[in-house]
């Protein structure tokens, strides 16, 4: 076998691929672009390169050998954004997954690694593959070794063999060092000669072969002021070529044998996968070994033929099995009753069929433990069955216990309490395309046993939520909720399928007219949808700047066509052209696709143990995510239309509540003040950072007030507030710094709240949501530091989900109360979403702001903004 040894230069791709990925975060907050981006190069290295050896290094600090010579090396970069500081420990733990060696030596670079390690693996006669986007690394090119350099992002690579840098440069691998000396690199700040550029450099190399005997033959240099420069710059020229010069002689303590790679566990990846939320990765790597089984102790139980009044008797663990996501149309496979009197398998069929099971279900003077509330009332509501009497819910109590647990099954949770009672639905239903539901013996204990989890662990977990002061949290907020959702989520919203058709009919004839105007301006038809086209015909025959080249081509992502937007008028509308593509594609036609064909429905689910905040999120459809800044996505909300002829829908949203919350919460007088005086906050905060008053604020000053106001919120750093602001790092930095400046409270409840968080471990919502931050004491400062931005906004954004979750706790009272007919049908971000009749209207105008706004007390006045119409749309 070929041994064949590639070096990753860790650093500089992590850098490559934050800057070439727009920011991503996963459901933990967690930003994640450098690290899918790393991913997957790594991915491709593995597949395309297939080493025998591998390695992976890192710069160990800021100080190497290189600032005892010239004290400003590297001086003047920008410091590392802490958006992807954060993403350097979830880097080196995927590369422990892919059980990848990784190195770094105190007072050296990644680049002497490299430099050390292929020298070495020269003379073992190894063939090397360095992958950077640094092109320093090129003078390490050698007959053995290519340098790949990624140019634009981290798919498009140029490889450097001794070969092409002649061609390129008219050099060999080492004379790129003596072009360093002479050049200069402005980004490691090495000085170089004074306006001495890449061509004058080469030119000069070509004639004189090294810095060196440039420097002793200046006499027969051209140009009176090269000369001078020359002369006047020697020791700066050789000082620069030291300090461009990779040592290949580095105490490296790493030895070839020991970066040997046989490959990696599909199961390690898989898990890191799960945790970071690359769920798109997974099907990548393969197959998954399923872990070791544990021998399941016995179990006694009987499977019921007739139900009777010793099966059905008073409290019992109810466990429903729904294997398919999407309950709202997936079959009953089964379900177990575990009460005094045993332990007890019934068929779907003789449950729904037995009005002695409906009797039992539907009595709420009957307690049921069990394991996902909402997906069991739904599932039984199908079958005519309204389960009542619900007491306890292994999973939400899971869930608050520790949201950042994932639970994939009750099995889960059993194993996180060590209790080895059931197999996981992966290992027991098997995966993909293996999938099968067994025969009815293997089926029942399987549903049995989750039952019996119910039973072990419903003390023990109710035990830990009154040591948590979370008792009132679950039986008062999220175990009611629950149920609402169930009863929200099954009555559905009445969408106009007419309307949605007459939609999709407008934007195919814009589409139409932007495709003509589109061919026009280029002067020329070609396919819009290819971005190899696309890029030839603007960047080859229209001639506007290329920002970023792909493997393919160039790169004509949203975020490079924005930056060229005033450029060329054909960008605006190619921009257009995409977002109505994708409202028809993604939105028209995903919306048409779920419509229940009996009742013209959606029955959106919402996801309740899903955020680390606490936010709800729903799928199928996904009602939180259309697109509401561009007028037609706007319009798409006329589809959403009430269920009974003479009602209408009415919409109520509270007004920036999460501001309201970091006002109450860190108790700023001026933040306090502005919201009782009813100002408009981002106004009040420009008049703050810019010292101004009410009348010279400018809408741009309260564009970035507002920026700031929300930023703070979701723990923005100067980085995150510089890109989506669209000015200099330092810029934003001292906008923080004078908001901060401007509310004393805001700064001291950041202060505190990191203190409070070491102290013990997590920080809290309003109503006693827990978040636990572990990371809040990693001696690591990025993993640290991003920790204690956790820490800042997870109060706030919870409370916020608190309130609205009781809001709708009250409501339904409320409406209930009042025998409205009325109906809470969405929740989506800060609004909720009604449908009733026009009678009622004036009574909903009264106790919707009512209800919302003393949902809990705060320091300052919550705000409930309300309208309704015919369609959601008019509801706005």
């Amino acid at each position: 076998m070929e041994k064949k040894l590639v070096l990753i230069d860790g650093n500089s791709i992590a850098y490559r691929a934050f800057f070439a990925l727009p920011l991503l975060n996963n459901d933990k907050g967690v930003h994640t672009n450098a690290i899918y981006g790393f991913t997957m190069m790594l991915m491709k290295i593995l597949e395309d390169e297939k080493p025998s050896h591998l390695l992976v290094a890192f710069d160990a600090g800021k100080t190497t050998f290189r600032h005892k010579t010239f004290t400003e090396y590297k001086g003047g970069r920008q410091k590392t954004p802490p958006e992807l500081s954060e993403q350097f420990p979830f880097i080196r733990d995927l590369l422990d997954a892919f059980s990848i060696s990784r190195y770094e030596l105190e007072n050296y670079e990644a680049d002497d690694i490299i430099g050390t390690l292929s020298k070495e693996a020269e003379e073992e006669g190894f063939k090397v593959k360095v992958i950077s986007g640094d092109k320093d690394l090129t003078q390490l090119a050698s007959e053995k070794t290519t340098v790949c350099i990624t140019r634009k992002g981290i798919t498009d690579i140029e490889e450097y063999t001794p070969d092409h840098i002649k061609e390129k440069y008219g050099l060999i691998p080492d004379q790129i060092i003596d072009m360093k000396g002479l050049m200069g690199d402005a980004s490691d700040n090495i000085p170089g000669v004074p306006g001495v550029g890449e061509k004058t450099a080469i030119k000069l190399l070509k004639e004189f072969t090294t810095l060196e005997e440039l420097l002793s033959s200046i006499d027969h240099v051209n140009g009176a002021k090269l000369k001078e420069k020359l002369s006047e710059f020697k020791e700066q020229a050789i000082m620069s070529k030291q300090l461009a010069t990779i040592t290949r002689e580095a105490p490296v303590q790493v030895a070839l044998p020991e970066i040997e790679y046989s490959g990696y566990s599909n199961e390690k990846v898989a898990g890191i996968f799960k945790e970071l939320g690359f769920n798109s990765l997974l099907e990548k790597i393969g197959p998954i070994e399923s872990e070791q089984q544990v021998e399941l102790e016995k179990i006694d139980y009987e499977i019921v033929t007739e139900l009777n009044d010793e099966i059905l008797t008073k409290a019992a663990f109810l466990y429903v099995e729904i294997l398919e996501e999407n309950y709202h149309t997936a079959p009953i496979l089964g379900m177990a009753i575990v009460n005094q009197n045993g332990s007890y398998f019934i068929e779907t069929e003789n449950a729904i069929r037995s009005p002695l099971f409906k009797n039992w279900a539907e009595d709420e003077s009957i307690f049921k433990i069990v394991y996902d509330a909402k997906r069991t009332e739904v599932s039984l509501y199908r079958h005519g069955i309204h389960l009542k009497g619900i007491q306890f819910d292994l999973l939400i109590a899971s869930y608050l216990l520790d949201p950042s647990e994932n639970i994939d099954d009750i099995s889960s949770i059993a194993k996180k309490y060590k209790k080895a009672f059931v197999q996981s639905n992966e290992d027991f239903y098997g995966k993909g395309a293996k999938r099968s539901v067994p025969g009815l013996k293997d089926l029942s204990e399987h549903i049995v046993r989750k039952a019996i989890v119910l039973e072990e662990l419903k003390d023990t977990l109710e035990s830990e939520l009154r040591q948590n002061q979370q008792d009132e949290l679950f039986y008062d907020l999220e175990l009611p909720l629950s149920l609402i959702l169930a009863d929200m989520e099954a009555t559905g919203v009445k969408i106009d399928i007419d309307r949605l058709k007459k939609m999709y009919e407008e934007i195919a004839e814009k589409l139409l007219e932007l495709e003509t105007k589109i061919y026009q301006l280029a002067g020329e038809c070609f396919n819009i949808n290819s971005p190899k086209q696309l890029g030839v015909i603007l960047f080859e025959k229209l001639g506007l700047p290329s920002m970023k080249k792909t493997k393919t081509g160039y790169s004509t992502s949203a975020d490079v066509l924005e930056k060229l937007a005033e450029d060329h008028e054909i960008i605006r509308e190619i921009l257009n052209y995409r977002q109505l593509g994708k409202l028809q594609s993604t939105y028209i036609e995903g919306l048409l696709k779920v419509v229940h064909p009996t009742t013209n429905k959606v029955h959106t689910r919402f996801n309740q143990v899903l955020t680390a905040t606490g936010r709800l999120s729903s799928i199928d459809p996904n009602l939180q995510n259309i697109p509401i800044r561009l007028e037609e996505g706007r319009k798409i909300r006329q589809a959403f239309i009430p269920s009974e002829k003479d009602w209408v829908m009415f919409a109520a949203d509270y007004s920036q509540i999460e501001l309201r919350v970091l006002a109450h919460i860190a108790g700023d007088e001026k933040l306090i003040q502005a919201f009782k005086d009813d100002l408009d906050i981002h106004t009040k905060t420009a008049m703050e950072v810019f010292h101004v008053k009410a009348d010279e604020v400018t809408s741009n000053m309260r564009r970035h007030a507002k920026a700031v106001n929300f930023g703070i919120v979701y723990g923005i750093s100067d980085y995150g507030l510089s890109q989506s602001l669209g000015i200099t790092r330092k810029e934003a930095g001292q906008f923080i710094e004078r908001y901060l400046e401007s509310y004393p409270g805001v700064k001291d409840y950041m202060a505190d709240i990191v203190k409070v968080a070491k102290q013990q471990g997590y920080v809290s919502t309003l109503l006693q949501r827990r978040r636990y931050i572990p990371e809040i004491i990693s001696r690591n400062f990025n993993i640290r530091s991003f920790a204690e931005r956790t820490a800042m906004n997870t109060p706030i954004q919870g409370s916020a989900a608190d309130i609205i979750k009781k809001a709708m706790i009250d409501m339904a009272d409320r409406l209930s109360a009042e025998n409205l007919k009325a109906k809470l049908l969405l929740q989506v971000h800060d609004e909720l979403i009604f449908e009733a009749p026009k009678e009622e209207i004036e009574r909903l105008k009264q106790i919707v702001p009512e209800v919302m706004e003393n949902a809990v007390e705060l320091a300052v006045p919550l705000k409930v903004d309300y309208s309704y119409g015919p369609t959601w749309f008019d509801a706005k």
